[in-house]
């Protein structure tokens, strides 16, 4: 297929569509200045239809006290450090610092932040800074002890310190919205005619940070990058020059920025973000560049997977998509040939697809300015992420090697390990939540906070897992949500990452799930499916579940009839509930 229309059609058909609509949630507003701007900016451009609040004027502290507008809300408390810190007031007008005390009141101010936050669903914390024109003491400004810079770095590190362990605080750096502004970003005369500071050129960054901090809060993070090769990774045609020939590193300038913009998305799968290749190169030349040439960064092992051929790019867009388990919505193409880029944002909805430099000295700078990879957390998972997909590509070559696919199951050694919900395991379980879209019975989107208290409840149960094989350790990929009705048990969520779907894990999570039910005293566990745009193989798989069907979304399993998993896959049961009692 080659027409936009057919690739579009693709696209639906294979459920790679954007996910349903997120609901950000209201935004409230607490500052000791005029914030009105930054408010409508969220609320009509950035966020549209986002409700926003202003706290009533008076001071944040004051503001803190009087507690959130409810748990819905997020909030951003951005104070000036003069009027929050007395000390630091005192500093800046050359009183001799008190830098111990100024400390202590940051901790106290922070501490109001933390009990106000416990009440909101997520608070940003922008840092705070003084007018680029304020030079201090000079070339004394950082002397410890004396300079005005110095100690308000610190009060920022104390600060930042002293909320460390509030899950849903983030502290989010102000200086860089005034360095990118430059001279434009303070005015006083705005200050004495509108009690605000900034001017909207620092609004407009404040509120696009909000932004892609508030849509990573709720799951919108972009995973997956998916690149050209010529002229992209590196400069020439390798089909024409041949890897010797390629622009790469070396004392060339644009060799040296191919180069370097190659070690920015090597840090990127870092944080778990995962990198494919869609070109139109012939493979083995392409694959024979990335192996041999002595400057590549990036090796075979760091892509999750790659198009290389003559095909058209947006087909190939859609196939990687499938092959790797993400929508749309979760990638970035980037090409350096507008033609190329026009065609896959017009086929290909959802993707994103930024404007690329000509120059591949800003290459690295582009990159970086993506406002669209904010998460609220970097989990042991997303650091392995690479290495994970690599076991993936081997597990499908013996899986097309083997094929018999019972046999290739049973080959494989599964083990699942089973585990309640703990704080140690929170953050990856959040970020199951609101990633997971495919295997997901209610696409339940929930702050850390939400689902611990959600968690904490008498009558329910969250328990987490963990897949291993043959090929390498999968991570924590898998979730039950069990609430307790008298004789009922209602399995409220049921989440497979879809790195593991396929591995009978699905049939493994039900065994556990129906077990721990039986503990409990339940006679039946009933799931009720919720659709979305994406989980329809949710649905198919309770279908084919054993579990009797009272609708089409509600399944039933009587639980004096053991739910059986499949023999070949090892269960390590280390619950709470196996302390009273093995279940599994």
């Amino acid at each position: 297929m080659s027409s936009v229309s057919s690739v579009v059609e693709i696209t639906r058909t294979r459920s790679w569509r954007n996910v349903d609509a997120v609901t950000y949630g209201p935004l409230y507003f607490l500052a000791d200045f005029n914030i009105e701007t930054l408010a409508r900016l969220v609320g009509n451009s950035v966020l549209p239809g986002t409700e926003t609040r202003m706290a009533l004027a008076a001071p944040v502290m004051v503001q803190l006290a009087s507690g959130s507008p409810g748990p819905e809300w997020s909030a951003v408390v951005w104070s000036q450090p003069d009027s929050s810190i007395a000390s630091f007031r005192r500093a800046v007008t050359y009183e001799e610092p008190d830098a111990d005390r100024a400390i202590e009141e940051t901790r106290e101010y922070a501490a109001s932040i933390g009990r106000f936050a416990r009440g909101t669903r997520a608070t940003f914390v922008p840092t705070w800074v003084l007018p680029p024109w304020h030079r201090g003491y000079g070339p004394l400004d950082f002397r410890p002890g004396l300079g005005i810079a110095h100690l308000l770095a610190r009060m920022n590190l104390a600060l930042s310190d002293a909320l460390r362990d509030e899950p849903n605080v983030f502290v989010l750096d102000a200086a860089r919205w005034i360095a990118s502004v430059g001279p434009r970003a303070w005015s006083d005369k705005l200050w004495f005619a509108t009690k605000s500071p900034f001017t909207a050129a620092v609004f407009e960054q404040a509120a696009s940070d909000l932004a892609a901090a508030i849509a990573g809060l709720n799951g919108g993070a972009r995973r997956l990058v998916i690149l050209d090769l010529d002229d992209v990774l590196w400069g020439g045609i390798v089909g024409e020059v041949g890897w010797q020939g390629l622009n790469l590193g070396g004392h060339d300038p644009a060799g040296e920025a191919f180069a370097d913009f190659q070690r920015a998305l090597k840090g990127l799968t870092r944080r778990g973000i995962q990198l494919a290749i869609a070109s139109r190169n012939d493979e083995a030349v392409a694959l024979e560049a990335i192996d041999r040439h002595p400057e590549m960064a990036l090796r075979r092992a760091d892509f999750a997977g790659w198009k290389i051929n003559w095909t058209d790019k947006a087909q190939n867009v859609v196939d990687l998509l499938a092959e790797i388990g993400l929508g749309a919505e979760s990638a970035v193409f980037i090409d350096d040939s507008a033609s190329e880029r026009a065609r896959v944002g017009s086929a290909v909805p959802g993707v994103l697809v930024p404007d690329w430099p000509g120059d591949p000295s800003k290459y690295r700078e582009a990159l970086a300015s993506l406002r669209c990879f904010d998460v609220p957390f970097i989990t042991r998972e997303d650091r392995a992420r690479s290495g994970m997909y690599a076991a993936e590509r081997t597990r499908r070559t013996s899986l097309s090697a083997a094929g018999d696919l019972q046999a290739w199951l049973e080959s494989l050694d599964v083990v699942v390990t089973v585990e309640s919900l703990t704080s140690a395991t929170l953050d990856r379980a959040t970020q199951l939540f609101n990633k997971t879209n495919q295997m997901n019975l209610a696409t339940r989107r929930l702050a850390n906070t939400e689902l611990m208290a959600w968690t904490a409840a008498d009558d329910h149960s969250v328990l987490t897992f963990r897949v291993a094989d043959r090929f390498g350790d999968s991570g924590l990929t898998g979730l039950v949500g069990l609430e307790f009705e008298g004789p009922r048990a209602r399995l409220v969520d049921f989440v497979l990452s879809c790195r593991v779907m396929g591995r009978n894990v699905e049939e493994t999570l039900l065994h556990v799930a129906a077990a721990h039910a039986r503990v409990r005293g339940a006679a039946e566990l009933v799931a009720e499916f919720r659709p979305t745009s994406r989980n329809a193989p949710c649905l198919e798989f309770f279908r084919r579940s054993g579990f009797r069907a009272e609708s089409d979304g509600r399944f039933v399993w009587g639980l004096s009839t053991r739910y059986e998993r499949p023999p070949w896959v090892t269960v390590r049961d280390h619950s709470d509930v196996t302390r009273a009692g093995n279940p599994a």
